[in-house]
């Protein structure tokens, strides 16, 4: 802030600002000394940093030579197998499903109360084929097959009548022929007589007379006699029509009792003693125990494959696995038939297989989730190699003098960790089956599968020995 000036200040020269004198002359020269040490110390660090790189590069100039090692070249331990040709066919796996190969519902044939059941009619139970599952009250459908009896014993018996009737009126018949016949002669006789004039005119008459009557006879009987062998066609047609209603009334007396009709596990049952059942209500379903299927897809590259591999896929075996907790268990089938229609949902083909289920140690049932093995195309004169020794998109690496070779081949399938191929191989030939990131052509390699096998060997005679000598 200004001061004020006092009054008199305007008319006195103001006098200029100066810094106050230093009160320690002595100050100044220190300050200078301090920089000159800084300077030296500066200008000695500087020459140990001179001098010793001076040391360090005479050191390195006089340094002994030290005799340099031979660079030794890497030899990497690997496994090999020894590669054959032939005719491979790997395995298509898919999954399915377990089918019944035969199920029926059993439906009531006729009405009435069920006065009996099978003990094992229930979901799950097992039936043998020809036990009575569900009996039907009998007492209507017996009276049916009585009264059937009756009626064609009275129309058998009146065929017996009838037929007696048409014998009588065949006898009758030929006893009229021949009273017509002694008529006509004694008629002969007396129109040669009337010539001789030893008989009238009324006894030819007579005669003629007695002739019309024996004819109208036999036109008579012969009449009764059509008319008998008609009842007899009537009473025919009617015991055959009683027959048929015996049979059916037996029939349907017979259809009281349901019966399996091979031996099944029971689906479904809707059967209890006492209740009224109508005509075709649903008593029970089945579906057979021994007889079992599996349907499964392929698709339509793996379809065209065994088509093109044999022209038909039935009769192809077929193995299922039925996967239960940690156990697999295994069956045989055999490619049965094709499906009806290609499952364009599910994109392929839908094939049934029949599974041989008589040496199971644990039965199928229907709605099983499996697993389906069957072989592929078969792959005339390939190479059957690990996956391990397949590098890039084609070249694998033949051991020859401990150095790798490398031969180009063709992939042609997959089969569960091996790989079929075509291509510059020959049989015998040893392939290289470590997977290596160095692998190239020339790579030194120390093959350790004979050492390996040579030790396994050992071990195991060694154990031998040991056994031998124990007992």
């Amino acid at each position: 802030m200004l001061q004020s000036l006092p009054e008199d200040a305007g008319n006195k020269p103001v006098s200029e600002v100066l810094p106050p004198a230093d009160p320690n002359p002595g100050t100044g020269w220190r300050r200078v000394m301090l920089v000159l040490k800084a300077l030296l110390q500066a200008l000695i660090a500087f020459a140990i940093l001179i001098a010793a790189f001076m040391g360090m590069k005479t050191l390195v100039a006089t340094k002994p030579d030290v005799p340099k090692r031979p660079i030794q070249e890497t030899s990497y331990a690997v496994e090999t197998v020894t590669v054959a040709q032939g005719d491979f066919a790997p395995d298509i796996n898919v999954f399915g499903e377990t089918t019944a190969g035969r199920e029926v519902e059993l439906r009531a044939l006729v009405g009435g109360e069920v006065v009996d059941v099978h003990p094992n009619l229930k979901a799950g139970g097992h039936v043998s084929g020809g036990e009575i599952l569900v009996a039907i009250d009998r007492f209507d459908y017996e009276g049916a097959v009585t009264e059937a009896q009756a009626n064609l014993a009275e129309a058998q018996a009146g065929l017996v009548e009838s037929e007696g009737r048409v014998e009588l009126e065949k006898a009758n018949v030929v006893r009229a022929q021949e009273q017509l016949e002694f008529a006509q002669r004694d008629l002969e006789r007396a129109e040669e007589l009337i010539g001789r004039g030893a008989v009238t005119e009324r006894t030819v008459d007579d005669r003629r007379l007695l002739v019309s009557q024996r004819q109208q006879t036999v036109e008579q009987r012969q009449n009764s006699l059509a008319l008998e062998e008609a009842k007899v066609v009537q009473q025919n047609a009617t015991v055959k029509r009683l027959q048929w209603r015996l049979e059916n009334a037996e029939r349907q007396l017979e259809n009281t009792i349901l019966r399996a009709p091979f031996d099944a596990i029971v689906r479904s049952e809707a059967a209890e003693p006492g209740r009224l059942v109508s005509v075709n209500d649903a008593v029970v379903a089945l579906y057979s125990s021994d007889d079992f299927e599996v349907r499964f897809t392929l698709s339509d590259n793996q379809y065209g494959r065994l088509l093109a591999d044999s022209g038909t896929v039935v009769d192809r075996p077929v193995e299922v696995t039925w996967y239960l907790g940690n156990k697999a268990v295994t069956y045989p089938a055999t490619v049965s038939r094709i499906g009806a229609d290609v499952a364009s949902t599910r994109g392929g083909v839908d094939l049934i297989a029949t599974i041989d289920n008589s040496d199971a140690s644990v039965p199928l049932r229907p709605g099983a989730f499996v697993e389906i093995s069957l072989p592929d195309q078969t792959y005339r004169e390939s190479f059957r190699i690990p996956e391990t020794a397949y590098y890039g998109e084609g070249t694998v690496y033949v051991v020859k003098d401990s150095r790798l070779v490398p031969r180009d081949v063709i992939a042609q399938a997959i089969d569960n960790g091996f790989i079929l191929v075509t291509g510059d191989l020959e049989p015998g030939e040893t392939l290289l089956t470590t997977r290596i990131p160095e692998a190239g052509a020339g790579l030194l390699v120390n093959d350790v599968t004979g050492a390996a096998a040579a030790t396994d060997g050992n071990v195991a005679s060694t154990a031998t020995s040991r056994d031998t000598s124990a007992q």
